[in-house]
Parts: C-alpha cells; sequence; structure tokens
C-alpha cells in the first residue's frame, strides 16, 4: 500500500519544524522580547525603552541583538555566532555572549572579545524613530 504524498509532506515538515525549534533553543536561555511572529523591513521590532543602555536585547525570532552602547545610540548585529553558528544566548556587561563555546563581542559593534570566535557578529540594518526600533 503506498503512503499518501500529502500526508508525508505534512509529516516531513511537522519534522523539519521540530528540529528548527529544537536548534534555536540551543546555547541556553536568552532575554528574548521577540514575538512568535518575524519582523521584516519597515515592521515594528521594539521599543527604544526595551532595550537597557549598556546592554541589549536578543529576538530570537528576528535573528537579531539589538545592543544600546550608550544613552540613545542603538546596534544591531546578527545574533549568530561566527565561530559555530550557534545563537548567542546572553548579553551582560557590554558583550553579547554565546554559551555553546565561550565567544563574546562588543555591544559598541560586535567585534569579538573573546575567542574562540575570530570574525565580528555581522551587522544588521535598523532605524530608530522617535520611540521604535525598526529593521531597515
Amino acid at each position: 500500500m503506498t503512503q499518501d504524498p500529502t500526508r508525508r509532506t505534512i509529516l516531513l515538515a511537522t519534522g523539519a519544524a521540530a528540529l528548527t525549534v529544537g536548534c534555536s533553543e540551543y546555547g541556553g536561555e536568552s532575554d528574548s522580547g521577540s514575538s512568535s511572529v518575524a519582523a521584516s523591513a519597515g515592521q515594528e521590532l521594539a521599543k527604544t525603552g526595551d532595550i537597557p543602555v549598556g546592554g541589549g536585547t536578543i529576538f530570537k525570532d528576528e535573528k537579531i541583538v539589538v545592543t544600546q552602547p550608550t544613552q540613545g545610540e542603538f546596534k544591531a548585529f546578527s545574533n549568530i555566532c561566527t565561530h559555530q553558528q550557534c545563537p548567542v544566548a546572553n548579553v551582560s556587561d557590554g558583550t553579547i555572549n554565546c554559551t555553546c563555546h565561550g565567544s563574546k563581542f562588543k555591544i559598541t559593534d560586535g567585534s569579538v572579545a573573546n575567542p574562540p570566535a575570530t570574525k565580528p557578529l555581522p551587522e544588521k540594518q535598523i532605524k530608530v524613530t522617535g520611540d521604535s526600533i525598526t529593521l531597515a
């Protein structure tokens, strides 16, 4: 007896979704304020007050970390570590931290503050208008 291709497609898609969810949880807890729907260009990501001065917030669904190195200065970077592509886990003490292997990146420019990563986090484009931060 042959299996219904529609059922097979659904089962494969469900399995892939489960793997993706499991993978995105690797690296521990994050301080994400993200929604379950990924933001697109022009869509609001956060309010400026959501991003701590001297720190940052990780948005897992959008694969981005937004930092505020100094009052009113906002930066955005990929949340994927350049060492072995684990998602970063948290932002503290002026660095974006990957707990997979201990890499740390500066909140000011995404550069490596602590190896084993050797490349900076890629910068992402954001736009700040009033108290709203959107993806550019």
